[in-house]
């Protein structure tokens, strides 16, 4: 990694510290837009988050994938609602069709977008200034909309349904779920990172029988797997966010909706009882994952893509 990606990363991580406490995250995931407005100026402001992949000469930052990767995998951990895999979407979408005009308040992160991959679960639909609409082949932007905000079990990503009003076709879609799938990816391997480290240190502080569970050595081999599956699934997400394609992009959606998966299965055993409860943090990174892995395709659509380049 780059010093300035790795900048990136630290300067990210020290504002979610600061301002994305779990606290702040119910605080943001129960507000009326679905996430925290200031906190999403900072990053835009401070970071430039939500210009990362514009391009300078048309009021970005000119960075690359890559860069929105390493901002989603922060937020990731700390499962902070941002609108910023729908607006990065929307950019590379007017990006790929020379449709200029709506970047510079994306870019600013005055206007917030998002791409409609399935009309009825729109990421931050009910929110969104500029929709992009896409059947896989073509996109059009959606210039009028009807937004009807969804009942989800995760509480940190809002969706809504949407109805398309007035529509202008802009182009060939350029594999926009593909792309889509490497964000959410890295997205998925910052949550995994971070539940594990909540339940590593769990068991270092509860004790039963005398000793802190953590030293048992059953429950020590069971973190220890799953710190292998969630660093082979962050090496994976990683390479293909380095080397872009279809095949990379369905193997790093499902390496790392598996590792999400597990670890919040077993965190979920680890932590007991209390994991459950409302007032533990476990339950959300749990909700997240079955959330996340049904969007944009579920694991086993991407293993059966997979499976038909090799059989």
């Amino acid at each position: 990694m780059s010093e300035e990606r790795q900048l990136l990363r630290e300067t990210v991580a020290a504002l979610v510290d600061k301002h994305a406490s779990p606290e702040a995250v119910r605080a943001a995931m129960e507000s009326e837009r679905g996430y925290d407005e200031k906190l999403w100026g900072l990053l835009c402001e401070q970071v430039g988050a939500a210009a990362l992949v514009v391009p300078e000469e048309l009021g970005g930052a000119g960075g690359e994938l890559a860069d929105a990767a390493v901002v989603l995998e922060e937020l990731g951990k700390a499962l902070v609602p941002t609108p910023l895999l729908g607006t990065t979407l929307a950019e590379l979408a007017l990006l790929a069709v020379g449709d200029h005009e709506p970047l510079e308040g994306l870019a600013e992160g005055t206007a917030i977008g998002t791409v409609a991959f399935d009309a009825d679960y729109v990421i931050n639909g009910d929110v969104a200034d500029v929709v992009i609409g896409t059947d896989g082949k073509n996109l059009a932007r959606w210039t009028t909309f009807t937004a009807t905000p969804k009942s989800t079990m995760d509480l940190t990503r809002r969706l809504s349904a949407l109805i398309p009003g007035d529509t202008t076709v802009l182009g060939a879609d350029p594999g926009l779920a593909d792309t889509a799938a490497l964000l959410m990816a890295a997205e998925q391997i910052g949550a995994a990172s971070r539940c594990l480290d909540l339940t590593v240190a769990y068991t270092k502080d509860r004790v039963q029988f005398g000793r802190a569970i953590g030293s048992f050595q059953a429950l020590k081999h069971r973190m220890a797997d799953l710190y292998v599956k969630v660093s082979a699934a962050r090496a994976v997400v990683n390479d293909a966010i380095t080397d872009p394609s279809p095949t990379s992009a369905s193997l790093a959606r499902y390496f790392a909706s598996e590792a999400l998966s597990a670890v919040t299965a077993e965190a979920i055993q680890l932590h007991g009882g209390i994991a459950i409860t409302w007032e533990s943090d476990i339950q959300l990174y749990f909700k997240r994952a079955h959330g996340s892995a049904q969007l944009l395709g579920p694991p086993r659509e991407h293993l059966r893509r997979l499976e038909a380049q090799v059989f």
